[in-house]
């Protein structure tokens, strides 16, 4: 584990296994969890060195009060890989794989190969705004949860209560849902002029499905994958998502 600092805030990072550089990046309300116990471990006993990081106010990462837009988040990202001096490996989940989208599109050359997990677009429709703008927010948008998230937060304990408190963080006090709500989407001009090898991965039931199919239609070469489940693919199919990133990845 180490802490970096990027943009005016301090992130937190962590590194498994050894071998051509994988970069991941969770979704907004996420955490590195969400890569470290899932597809993380298994790409890096695959021969990959996987690096992933807690986006600003997330985690472990320092609580951000602004910042939550693409393009500043993807910078955050720009500062995570400013060591790595070969092309690498992006993998992104959700609001994490949008930011994979912007950074692979402003940073071509930068990007061996790119993985997309259930990117919402337009941006401002990811599907938990509705949840997060309700008059109880904070309530309502922890019943959005998958049963294993959503037991984390409502269980008495520790655990709990730190997710809790950064739920209201996140929700009440950063500049978060006013950045979802503002941001543009990304035009199928930009889109299309995104030239590495693209997986595009989405649950069969999950909302965001037909941004699937739009980045399909639109990214030059690109693949889609539907996978059993919701928009939380990587608990829903766990296996299968990892699979599918996996052989990606060796091409």
């Amino acid at each position: 584990m180490h802490i970096l600092a990027a943009g005016g805030v301090t992130l937190h990072v962590q590194e498994l296994g050894h071998g051509p550089p994988v970069v991941m990046v969770h979704g907004l309300i996420g955490s590195i969890a969400s890569w470290y116990f899932t597809a993380g471990p298994a790409l890096a006993r695959g021969g990959r060195r996987v690096r992933m990081f807690d986006l600003r106010g997330h985690g472990r990462s320092q609580r951000a009060l602004t910042g939550y837009d693409l393009r500043t988040l993807a910078a955050d990202l720009a500062a995570v890989v400013a060591d790595l001096g070969e092309p690498f490996d992006l993998v992104g989940y959700s609001w994490g794989a949008l930011v994979a989208l912007r950074f692979a599109l402003a940073h071509p050359a930068r990007v061996r190969r790119l993985a997309i997990v259930e990117a919402p677009l337009p941006p401002s429709n990811a599907h938990e705004l509705a949840a997060w703008l309700a008059p109880d927010a904070l309530s309502t948008a922890v019943h959005t949860l998958p049963h294993a998230l959503r037991d984390a937060v409502t269980v008495r304990g520790r655990q709990a209560e730190r997710m809790t408190a950064a739920l209201t963080f996140l929700i009440r006090d950063s500049s978060l849902v006013a950045d979802l709500c503002s941001e543009p989407d990304l035009e199928d001009r930009e889109l299309a002029g995104l030239t590495c090898p693209t997986v595009l991965l989405y649950g069969e039931r999950s909302a965001c499905a037909p941004a699937g199919r739009r980045l399909a239609r639109t990214v030059p070469g690109a693949r889609l994958v539907l996978l059993r489940g919701g928009h939380f693919v990587h608990l829903d199919a766990r296996t299968e998502m990892t699979r599918a990133i996996a052989e990606h990845l060796d091409g």
